[in-house]
């Protein structure tokens, strides 16, 4: 079911996503400062592929951690978080579509906090 939930994902908006998570990545990796900020958006986007079957926990962040996520926040979070939060209001219109839309919400919070993130 996870092959099948993965195949449809990445048919139906799934590459969106993962595009915008890419382009995000490129345009963060123009500085070197950018780089490892960059480098999580590369694994973000792959994750944005084929997210079902996998589970993101958060664990507790540290002073690094939050001081990254408020600048992702301010200069990139909020963007992707927004495009990820409307494709899954815009998923869960249909019965069928409730478990995109959850994907879908599970990418809004990541695009709030990937620092600190862990996939499972």
């Amino acid at each position: 079911m996870t092959v099948i939930g993965n195949i449809l994902w990445f048919l139906l908006g799934g590459f969106l996503l993962a595009l915008g998570w890419f382009i995000a990545g490129l345009l963060c990796c123009i500085t070197i400062i950018g780089i490892p900020v960059g480098v999580q958006c590369f694994k973000i986007a792959k994750l944005a592929l084929c997210p079902f079957g996998k589970e993101i926990s958060y664990d507790g962040t540290g002073v690094g951690s939050f001081l990254a996520n408020l600048l992702w926040i301010i200069f990139c979070g909020w963007e992707l978080a927004l495009g990820a939060a409307a494709q899954g209001i815009l998923f869960s219109i249909t019965i069928i579509g409730i478990p995109f839309g959850i994907q879908c919400f599970k990418f809004a919070r990541l695009a709030l906090m990937p620092f600190g993130a862990r996939v499972e």
